[in-house]
């Protein structure tokens, strides 16, 4: 009745129904594990943003890279801004998608080492190699608050790193470059500044990281291990449906073999 299954065509079909089962499980997993990644990066921000500030300089060092866990931490630093030395972070948007540039201001502290400050985004003029009009940084000494954010680079941000770029534009945030562009020891990554705000606006500070939703890798996981449970029973319905027609197709041969004997 049912070896039909062992031709050619239904083996081929019940192979590739064989492996996409697996396959479309451990597509669920893919999905599950990045759902589980995303939910402990939120409560990683959360709980970063949530603590109490504490010296940049208790947290990082020259050549100190940042680790994840470290990532969006409240620091705070005392010190000088050398305006001088700013310079904008090309192709940069703001909360609403604009394309613009951030400001990246040195901040020199007492003991002469630096603190790179993301003050915030601006919009680029008419002309986009032209270095554009960004607000003066306070002068005098000043006490900044910010996230702890690590340095920036191609493989990490997906950022080509261009050369022959306008004087004072860069395309990377990295205490690395900036140490040799300064001539000076820089503090490992960066801060991106969230206090004290500018009395105008600008250059607008940039928004807290999304941490609230989840995004929708759990239902991706979901959908894929229905489709992996889907996979047998379309397997079983094909199968019954064939069976079926031959039956129907077996009873119509045999009906017509018989109407000539009976006339």
């Amino acid at each position: 009745m049912y070896r039909f299954v062992l031709t050619r065509q239904w083996v081929f079909l019940t192979l590739m129904a064989l492996a996409l089962i697996p396959a479309m499980i451990e597509l669920g997993f893919w999905q599950y594990h990045r759902h589980e990644h995303r939910v402990a990066q939120n409560q990683l921000i959360e709980a970063n943003l949530r603590a109490k500030p504490v010296p940049m300089t208790e947290v990082t060092s020259p050549g100190h890279r940042v680790p994840r866990a470290d990532f969006w931490r409240a620091v705070t630093a005392t010190g000088t801004y050398d305006s001088a030395h700013e310079v904008v972070v090309r192709m940069r948007t703001d909360n609403d998608d604009k394309v613009g540039f951030h400001v990246l201001t040195p901040l020199v502290l007492s003991d002469g080492r630096v603190v790179l400050v993301n003050r915030g985004w601006v919009p680029g003029g008419d002309d986009p190699r032209a270095y554009p009009p960004v607000p003066t940084a306070p002068t005098g000494e000043v006490t900044v608050t910010g996230r702890l954010k690590a340095d920036e680079t191609s493989g990490g941000s997906g950022i080509k790193d261009r050369k022959g770029l306008p004087d004072r534009q860069v395309m990377l945030i990295n205490s690395a470059q900036q140490a040799e562009y300064l001539g000076r020891t820089v503090l490992g990554g960066y801060l991106e500044l969230t206090a004290p705000a500018p009395a105008d606006g600008t250059p607008e500070p940039i928004a807290d990281p999304d941490h609230d939703s989840i995004g929708p890798h759990m239902a991706y996981a979901v959908q894929w291990w229905l489709f992996a449970a889907a996979v047998p029973v379309g397997w079983v319905v094909l199968v019954r449906r064939e069976k079926r027609e031959r039956e129907e197709e077996a009873a119509r041969a045999e009906a017509s073999r018989q109407e000539p004997a009976t006339a």
